[in-house]
């Protein structure tokens, strides 16, 4: 009786250790499985974050393509013409006291006036341009030239010593400051923007904007995309592709400043490299 008893508490003993085994045989095969599908998953949107990316990188390059083109043609054909009514303006024989003589110097200043305003335009069209002269020049001469028309009141600075990004770096810093300048345009009501540029002994680069506009809610603009437009969404993927962080800082009423920052760790001091 007592040997059955012993061999009764065995089997028991082997049943639990047989049944603790499977639970822990099924517990690792589905620790695994969801480590396993969690893995897939972070993979898939891995992928899917570089399959965004260049397709957000190709979209730009078209779009920095064709300005480029567009930039060639304004200037090769319509920069021409206007050159050709120009000179054809200057040579007509027309005597000091004519009555048209008056309305032809008018249309030579507003002549001139569009040859000046087509070559600014072409100037910040062609990327060529931005890479050759640089960030800090490129910007300098997009802000003359918003300072010529007088809407706005221009403060610009450049802290440290200037370093020369690779080409689409500098390219996609120039238009993401072309995009805030068009959005202060269209939408701050604002009077005047200071513009700094800093290159930090931390390696760090930093450009600021900060306008004296009628701001907006930042968190509103966040949960509501629609409400973000496309420029600014416009800002944010192009700094995502190069790697920056962008800081929005703004209130009704009290105006917005917006902050980019690029480690340029490994950039070179030198513009001809």
């Amino acid at each position: 009786m007592q040997e059955q008893n012993r061999e009764i508490y065995f089997f028991i003993i082997i049943a639990i250790v047989l049944g603790l085994v499977l639970v822990g045989f099924i517990v690792t095969i589905l620790f695994l499985y969801q480590r396993r599908q969690h893995q897939q998953e972070q993979e898939l949107a891995r992928l899917k974050d570089i399959y965004d990316r260049e397709v957000l990188r190709s979209q730009l390059e078209i779009q920095e393509s064709t300005l480029k083109t567009i930039a060639q043609e304004l200037h090769d054909n319509i920069g021409q013409m206007l050159s050709v009514v120009k000179l054809s303006m200057s040579v007509l024989p027309l005597e000091k006291g004519h009555p048209a003589v008056e309305l032809v110097k008018n249309s030579q200043q507003v002549l001139n006036k569009a040859i000046l305003d087509l070559s600014d335009l072409t100037k910040s069209m062609h990327t060529d341009r931005i890479v050759e002269v640089g960030l800090a020049d490129s910007i300098r001469f997009e802000l003359a030239s918003i300072k010529r028309t007088g809407i706005l009141q221009v403060d610009f600075s450049v802290t440290g010593e200037e370093v020369s990004f690779d080409g689409q770096k500098s390219i996609f810093l120039f238009r993401m400051f072309q995009e805030m300048m068009n959005n202060i345009l269209k939408h701050s009501k604002a009077t005047g923007v200071i513009v700094s540029l800093i290159y930090s002994a931390d390696d760090i680069f930093i450009m600021e904007i900060e306008d004296n506009g009628q701001g907006f809610d930042v968190e509103e603009k966040k949960q509501n995309a629609s409400a973000s437009g496309v420029g600014l969404k416009s800002i944010f993927s192009r700094a995502q592709l190069i790697g920056a962080t962008i800081d929005v800082k703004s209130e009704p009423g009290k105006g917005t400043r917006i902050t980019v920052e690029l480690p340029y760790q490994g950039e070179t001091n030198d513009p001809d490299k």
